[in-house]
């Protein structure tokens, strides 16, 4: 008798499921507008008990709980924000009752945001970020299926040790590659270099390929005692622009310039001078592209080594100030900070 209770004991505990902590955030995803054909919304409205009570399916597929860390159109999101969400992310996942994380978060620097964790969460649990392009209140408004397609991901076995991923209209991205490609399509979520990672249809997971470059316990960095970044800013390069942005970057703080080059990263002549005098100065200068993919080849038209110049590999500009932000909090030597842009 006692031996068969063992055996029950031991098939219920293998069936139990997991526990999946929801931190929200705001953005479209908790929005509402005066009906469900406006156009017109708030974002950052409803609370993440609503969000949740919205989708009770997602019970069936983990022990859910949620928090409502911040309530923000994610337009307003910041590298402090940043900093506080990954140092709460860490300490959640420390726990032995949580199995994984799911954030709510708006779409407008949602790229950004699961970069930075991906590149800052010490943990080979899922953490798995979702939003939606249309507000709750909208008609057929695609939150709902999204955050339960993110919980099912985060519950998933397979979703271990993957890195942050963004679940969004059915596909799941790794966090380093996946960019907003359209400003109202709920298809806008792409990874325009290498493709989705997998699918996820009604919480049914499928991974469709693997990631290598480092991410969560393998990254360099360690937030854990930060309080603030190195301020970092975007110069957007055009026909017939000026040095007046650099030189505006550099007198108002920056430590560093992410040049949104054109073609392969590339600058004009006057704004190329310009960041030779900043790198010269002691100001880490990455060069990206404005174009939306594709690698910044080292070397290229502009010799890097000779001007001490950064590339950003295939980051997107955005992307490429996350991980410059980092890189400068743990060392100014840009040789040292051309591996991690080329390992990260």
């Amino acid at each position: 008798m006692r031996k068969f209770l063992l055996i029950l004991l031991l098939c219920v505990g293998g069936f139990a499921k997991p526990n999946v902590y929801i931190l929200a955030t705001g953005g479209t995803i908790a929005g509402v507008a005066k009906s469900n054909t406006d156009k017109e919304y708030k974002a950052g409205t409803i609370g993440v008990e609503q969000l949740i009570s919205a989708v009770p399916e997602i019970k069936n597929l983990a022990n859910v709980k949620g928090e409502q860390f911040i309530n923000i159109p994610s337009t307003n999101m910041n590298p402090e924000i940043w900093l506080n969400l990954a140092k709460k992310i860490n300490t959640l996942l420390n726990r032995d009752d949580v199995d994984g994380i799911v954030v709510t978060h708006g779409t407008d620097t949602m790229e950004e945001t699961a970069y930075f964790l991906n590149l800052t969460i010490k943990s080979k649990k899922p953490v798995v970020l979702v939003g939606a392009m249309r507000p709750a209140t909208a008609m057929s408004a695609d939150g709902v299926l999204n955050l339960y397609n993110a919980v099912g991901v985060a519950s998933d076995k397979n979703s271990f040790a993957r890195g942050v991923m963004v679940v969004m209209n059915n596909e799941i991205h790794q966090a380093r590659d996946v960019t907003k490609t359209n400003t109202s399509d709920v298809a806008t979520f792409k990874s325009l270099n290498f493709g989705k990672i997998g699918s996820v249809n009604y919480a049914k997971v499928e991974f469709t390929s693997e990631f290598n470059k480092k991410h969560t316990i393998n990254s360099d960095f360690d937030i854990m005692k930060l309080d603030k970044l190195p301020q970092v800013d975007i110069i957007y390069a055009y026909a017939g622009d000026s040095d007046k942005f650099i030189k505006t970057a550099i007198d108002s703080g920056s430590k560093g310039i992410i040049l949104a080059g054109m073609g392969n990263g590339n600058p004009s002549k006057i704004v190329w001078d310009a960041l030779a005098k900043a790198s010269k100065n002691a100001i880490a200068v990455v060069r990206s592209s404005r174009v939306g993919s594709g690698s910044t080849s080292q070397n290229s038209v502009i010799n890097d080594k000779k001007f001490n110049f950064i590339t950003a590999d295939n980051l997107n500009p955005q992307k490429a100030r996350v991980l410059l932000m980092l890189a400068l909090s743990k060392t100014q030597n840009t040789n040292e900070i051309q591996k991690i842009f080329d390992t990260h």
